[in-house]
């Protein structure tokens, strides 16, 4: 029952207003848009190799998960979701930005990261490899620090055993600042490039991407972008603006060649 009472909470963590059940309150997800992670906490990755956050930054923006892979039914959704999400995408992990997932269960080990890091990568591609993959575990310490710095807040239960989080992704700028959160366990592709893109300072993306981003805003109070109406009437005015003056350039061509064909017929022989 309370797992179910937690993804309820989760479906609806970015619009909730109302009083949320006693089990849940203080579960969310509070956004520090620009705010640093604490890039010099220490973790261990699927190999088993402790390094510093920062190892993980610094070339290309970041795609964070806060799950645990032990988790019966919402993490593997968020991952699964993630995933789905960014298949269709022309942008690739390990060349245009890096994924890393961090357990919120500091009883979790290495090997349960690389159970993880290998199922989810092998579903994106078997092809790929798990290069750009950074499944990471931690001491109880680390974990609250980065939990703290991005506004993510859960709770163990004993009674269940299970954490209790809400559903979203973060994405961060190569330099370790927070840029955008989506909510949800269902992100859609558009949202992912858009967010990645913006992330990384129109770094990452085809022209055709940034375009799509002038006519798309990021909206933080649902986690998602939506059509920019003030951006799509200004360019549809540019269009209209810039459709006229070629008319009445071709207009005015037109009217001139007609005159001096007419002139020259009129001159005297």
């Amino acid at each position: 029952m309370k797992a179910l009472l937690l993804l309820a909470l989760i479906l609806n963590a970015a619009a909730a207003s109302r009083p949320a059940p006693p089990d849940l309150r203080d579960i969310g997800i509070e956004q520090h848009l620009g705010a640093p992670l604490p890039l010099d906490a220490v973790f261990t990755d699927a190999d088993g190799r402790r390094l510093p956050l920062h190892t993980y930054f610094s070339r290309r923006p970041v795609l964070m998960a806060l799950v645990y892979y032990s988790c019966p039914m919402l993490c593997s959704q968020i991952l699964s979701s993630m995933v789905a999400g960014l298949r269709p995408l022309s942008l690739e992990p390990n060349r245009d930005f890096d994924i890393v997932a961090i357990s919120i269960n500091p009883a979790e080990t290495a090997r349960d990261a690389a159970a993880a890091r290998d199922t989810y990568s092998r579903k994106y591609s078997r092809q790929a490899g798990p290069a750009g993959w950074h499944f990471l575990v931690g001491s109880r310490d680390a974990i609250h620090a980065v939990a703290d710095a991005a506004g993510f807040h859960y709770r163990y239960d004993p009674a269940s055993g299970m954490f209790f989080h809400a559903s979203g992704l973060m994405i961060l700028t190569p330099q370790g600042r927070l840029a955008r959160y989506l909510y949800g366990v269902n992100f859609q592709p558009k949202d992912l490039k858009l967010a990645l893109i913006e992330a990384s300072g129109n770094r990452i993306g085809s022209p055709a991407d940034q375009v799509l981003l002038y006519c798309y805003h990021y909206d933080p109070s649902v986690g998602k972008y939506g059509l920019a109406v003030l951006n799509l009437l200004r360019a549809a005015g540019a269009l209209f603006f810039a459709a006229m003056v070629v008319v009445l350039v071709a207009m005015f061509r037109r009217d001139y060649r007609c005159g001096a064909r007419t002139a020259r017929e009129a001159r005297p022989v």
